[in-house]
Parts: structure tokens; sequence; C-alpha cells
């Protein structure tokens, strides 16, 4: 069957067309040079309005060195008006490693006899969320492998109302994202009714042939019913969603347009486009040897996609996760990365006891192994505003009224201060001596950065509430 090109079609194969896919690779090679055209496009860009994913391919491909400068200049210039000096800190939670799929690049595949299977019972899950209260954390991303027998979407359920729960001490998580398997709109509306976040799927590639290569059994197997589970999610009253591919599966100019063009579809069909996009690379794992996959993408090319993402989806908040090493996260976070993980653990059960090495239970090796402390000290240092925020979901500010408010440029009277007062909580709760000297000096300087002068105020009042003990303030 021949499939058309249709933004706004509900059929994977038409809103994610190979022949559009290909031609705009084409379109892009044959561009590479043209001056007048990269030139213009960057000038249009500088409206934060965005770019389409031919026009993003022009300029991924750019041969021009004084272009490819001005790339990474705007996506700064682009990063700091619309997110200032930001940057969202979350923990992921591995709930379970059993997995029906056989997916060739985790190591969670079926058939892998090499890891240990570990599913977390509730009270296991309470002292992991503890673990991870007593490090400062407030947001998290429940990760499980897809088995209908071990992990039902009731055990999900179960799950996020255990971590809800959990107050230890001045803990408590106040924002949990969901990752799992593609399901059906019913168990959509389960999950929004639990009171999740953002729900979060990786696309893996949007190369149909190589994704069935990829996924050679398991319900994962279908490209159709994984490719549309975000429009299923926003049926099922879920208005923040976060894509993202493992960059190095497939030709990253492939997957980079394939994931412009399902942002657009999102807008488009859905009226509201991703509230995330990840940004991973394949990386070593148990049972899996990167240098397998062929198409592994460098630091200068991945550099490129970070820019250029930023420029051309510049509402949208971007993520790295700690695959990446400190010094590639640096760069990532001066080019767009709007959110970053910290002190992380990718095992079953991690947060309570690290595994032995023949216990291993990981998805992934973590690059950045450093403790959150040393993270929110390392982006104080850098002159970032570690936050801990999430304010908007529970004010209600999600899908088309966040993307509103931010388009409007409202957002920062919200945001800014609040990431300021969930510091000043991290700080006085969690922090290390250093760390917390650091920071306090920093949000005596970021409140004079506060325009407002009533929000600046109370801004200080409510610092103020925190010292003598009081918590959860927000805008």
């Amino acid at each position: 069957m021949e499939y058309q090109y249709d933004i706004m079609s509900p059929i994977a194969e038409e809103f994610i067309n190979d022949r559009e896919i290909r031609d705009t690779m084409e379109y892009a090679k044959a561009n590479c040079h043209n001056s007048e055209l990269v030139f213009s496009l960057l000038e249009r860009a500088e409206d934060c309005k965005g770019l389409t994913h031919r026009e993003a391919a022009v300029l991924l491909e750019c041969s021009i060195p004084e272009a490819n400068e001005k790339i990474k200049s705007l996506a700064r210039k682009i990063k700091q008006k619309l997110y200032g000096n930001r940057i969202v800190m979350f923990a992921p939670l591995y709930l379970s490693n059993y997995c029906v799929n056989g997916c060739t690049y985790c190591p969670y595949h079926r058939q892998n006899g090499h890891i240990r299977r570990k599913k977390l019972s509730q009270e296991e899950i309470r002292q992991e969320v503890i673990a991870l209260q007593d490090m400062g954390h407030k947001r998290l991303a429940i990760e499980a492998g897809e088995d209908p027998v071990n992990n039902p979407i009731e055990y999900i359920l179960e799950s996020i109302q255990t971590i809800y729960g959990v107050h230890h001490q001045n803990g408590s998580i106040r924002r949990v994202n969901v990752n799992i398997a593609a399901t059906t709109v019913e168990n959509y509306r389960k999950l929004r009714d639990a009171g999740i976040g953002t729900y979060i799927l990786f696309q893996e590639t949007y190369n149909k042939e190589n994704y069935a290569i990829l996924h050679p059994a398991g319900p994962k197997h279908d490209y159709a019913y994984h490719t549309q589970a975000m429009d299923r999610a926003m049926e099922g009253g879920i208005d923040d969603v976060g894509i993202g591919v493992l960059f190095g599966l497939e030709m990253y100019r492939y997957d980079f347009i394939g994931l412009l063009m399902h942002a657009e579809h999102l807008e488009a069909f859905c009226g509201v486009g991703p509230h995330t996009i990840s940004v991973p690379r394949i990386c070593p794992a148990d049972d899996i040897d990167k240098n397998a996959f062929t198409n592994a993408v460098s630091d200068e090319i991945f550099e490129r996609i970070i820019a250029v993402l930023r420029i051309a989806v510049p509402y949208t908040g971007m993520i790295i996760s700690t695959r990446e090493s400190s010094h590639f996260r640096e760069k990532a976070l001066r080019l767009g990365i709007s959110q970053i993980s910290g002190g992380s653990r990718t095992s079953v059960g991690g947060y309570v006891k690290e595994e032995a090495q023949e216990d291993n239970s990981a998805q992934f090796d973590v690059s950045d192994r450093r403790t959150l402390d040393e993270v929110v000290d390392w982006l104080i240092g850098l002159g970032c505003v570690p936050s801990f925020c999430t304010a908007c979901y529970r004010e209600g500010r999600t899908g088309d009224r966040f993307m509103t408010l931010l388009k409007s440029g409202q957002i920062s009277n919200c945001c800014h201060p609040n990431a300021l007062l969930t510091l000043k909580e991290y700080l006085t709760d969690y922090a290390s001596e250093k760390t917390r000297a650091a920071g306090e000096a920093l949000i005596q300087k970021e409140l004079e950065n506060i325009p407002n002068v009533t929000v600046r105020e109370k801004t200080t009042e409510y610092i103020e509430a925190i010292e003598n003990g009081n918590r959860d303030f927000r805008f």
C-alpha cells in the first residue's frame, strides 16, 4: 500500500511518511551550501516560532562554517529567552524489568538470560521513594518493562498511588511522570485519573522497516500501534506527552526528521505539541554491544542535533539523561537542554541498595555518576538555577494552557520565582554546606532578576517562610 504524507492523518505511516522523510533528506542535502536559504531560516527563527521539519533538516545538514556557529549561538539565545537559566531536575525510578518484548538494543529483552529479573513490591517502592526524597527529589519518572502479567496497568496505578502517598520528613514527590509501553485509551484515562504528570514514550526509530528488525517479537513489534500511542494518550485526556528517539539505531537524519514530523502532527491533530523531547544515544548495557549499531552519533553531530531541535521546537522542553558524561551534558545545557536527571540509578531497587555486578538489573550504563548534591552544586557553579518545581502541573497549567503562557512570555512570572523557592527548599533540607552557600548566593542574585516587583517581594516573603520551617509555596 502506498501511503501519502498527511500531517492530519491518524495513520502512522501517513503522518510519519517515509517518502516525505527521504525527500526532505534530499532537499537538505541539495541546500547544505545554500547560504541565502540558511541565513534566511536563521533570521526567521529569531522570532522563537520554530521551523518546519524540512527547514530544520537544512540547518542540520548545513556545511557553512559561519552558519553553523550561528546555529549554536541562536540555540543559546532561544534557550535563554524562553527558559532563562533554569534547569528542571528529576530522577528515574525503575519498578520492574520484566518484559515480553524482543528489542535488540535493550537488555530487558525477553531472551536475555544474564540479567536478574526484579519487580518492586509496594513496600520496596516506598523505600525507594524515601531514598529519593532524602536526596531532595520532587519529580520522578517511573519506568517498567512491558509485561501484562508482571506489570499490568493495575500495578502501575497502585505504584503511583504509593509514590504520592509517601511523605518522609520534609520530602514529597509532587509529580510522577510515566514511561511505560503504549496502551489503550482506557488505560491512558486511568493514568490521567491517577494524577500523572507527563506520559513519556520513545519511538526508538521512525523507520518502519528498521523498527521491525529492532523489535522482532512482542507487542512493541506493532509499529503503527506504538507510533499512534500519543494520539490515544491525548484522547484519554493526557495533554502533556514526551517523545524521543534513541539516536544511533537509525541514520540520525531520518530519525531527526521523523521526530519533528511527530511533533508537528501532535500540534496539528491533537492541538498541542509534545511537552518534552528526549535525546538519548545508544550506550553500553548488559547483553548489548553498541558497536553493533553502525549509526552511532558523534559528539559533534549530537551537539548539532540538540541545537537545531531547540531552534525548531523552541517551546518544547528538552531532556538529556545520565547516559551522557558530565562534560557533554554541560555542552548540551548551553545548546538547549532544559531538564536533566541527577543521582540516577537505572537498576530496579538501586536507590536503597547499589547492586553487585552479578545482580545487574540496569537498563543501561550510567556515565554521569555524581550524586544529586554534586549535580546541583555543578549547575549552580555554571550560573544555572536547579529547579525542583512542579507548580504548573499542580495548578493545571498543562497542555495548551502551558504553551499559551510560555508563548506569551507570562510563564516567566511563575517559573523563575518557583525555581528559586524549590531551590531554597533543597538547600535548607538536603544540601551540603558547600552547595548551600553557593545556592544562597545565587538566590539573592536571581531575586533581582524577577522583573515584577510584587512577585519579587512575594518570593522574598516565601523564602523567609521556608527558613522558618514552612514548605511548598508556588505561584
